[in-house]
């Protein structure tokens, strides 16, 4: 049964991150935001909403260990899986990338590190810095592409279909975040492993899948720079947006068993993918390498677990 949940779960955050983030999208034009908001603000928070929903379902539940679990693996998995993933169907030019996303990279996983390690607790204190961060980061974000096309074109949907994916894409989340945090920590009670392990991992890896996706679909259609700066955009907004909203709702116990080689391959997985940015593009060689630092990894969480 638990299982079956966390399947579920899985499921419904793709289904209904997926209706979230159309909704949204038709709203925002409509508003006539400029295409700016529309893709820092909108889509970018559209698509974090199964790793920000299962977080705070977590924290809420008494489950630290998937809330912070999650995240951390999350931005792991990003660079370590998907993008190697992404950079093996096909080479990832740098300069699809602006200094300042590659600073902002640096910048949200020092906080990140910095917040849990200072504490027993990432407290509303902790959770507010890190949202003043996002805060700068998307003022940033839409002075630097002010200049961008002003208005988007306005998709065909009406505005009975788009609040049906509004809501119907929230309530989707809603539902299976809580699916998936149930069937989670029961699978973990019932190995009798870690629910840390599990936030690291299984739920890691299901809160990732539309970023996996992108990514992949970039890569095949010959515009793997776009799988680059979801990946970005996404461990950026998964810290300072995810970690900090959740701490500023509910408090976050660290959980004992998280290590320090946890912390060590987020910072080190972000400086991987700025050395690989360094050369110029980030090749298949590259992405083997990033996918054997996945696998390395995850092997010395089944090994310590076991």
């Amino acid at each position: 049964m638990n299982a079956v949940m966390l399947v579920a779960g899985l499921a419904m955050l793709l289904v209904g991150g997926e209706g979230l983030v159309r909704g949204a999208v038709v709203f925002a034009t409509r508003m006539r935001l400029p295409m700016a908001v529309v893709g820092a603000v909108v889509l970018g928070f559209g698509t974090s909403m199964p790793e920000m929903l299962t977080s705070l379902s977590a924290a809420l539940a008494g489950a630290p260990g998937i809330a912070i679990g999650n995240v951390l693996g999350s931005n792991i998995a990003n660079i370590a899986l998907i993008l190697g993933v992404a950079a093996v169907i096909a080479a990832i030019p740098a300069d699809t990338a602006a200094f300042e996303d590659r600073l902002w990279l640096i910048v949200a996983s020092a906080l990140g590190i910095v917040v849990i390690l200072v504490g027993s607790s990432i407290g509303r204190i902790e959770g507010a810095i890190l949202l003043g961060g996002l805060a700068i980061y998307l003022w940033r974000a839409l002075r630097r592409d002010a200049d961008a096309e002003p208005v988007p074109e306005i998709p065909d949907m009406g505005p009975g279909a788009m609040t049906a994916y509004l809501l119907g894409g929230l309530g989707t989340l809603i539902v299976g975040a809580w699916l998936l945090v149930a069937g989670a920590t029961g699978i973990a009670r019932g190995l009798g492993v870690s629910e840390t392990l599990i936030g690291l991992t299984i739920v890691a890896i299901g809160t990732s899948l539309p970023e996996l996706a992108t990514s992949v679909i970039a890569a095949r259609r010959g515009e793997a720079g776009l799988a680059l700066g979801n990946i970005l955009g996404s461990n950026v907004f998964n810290i300072l947006a995810i970690l900090g909203l959740t701490a500023v709702i509910v408090p976050i116990p660290v959980p004992s068993d998280l290590s320090l080689v946890d912390l060590a391959l987020v910072a080190g997985t972000a400086a991987l993918l700025l050395v690989a940015l360094a050369t110029g593009r980030i090749g298949r060689g590259m992405g083997v390498l990033f996918l054997a630092v996945y696998a390395g990894y995850t092997g010395w969480l089944v090994l310590n677990a076991a």
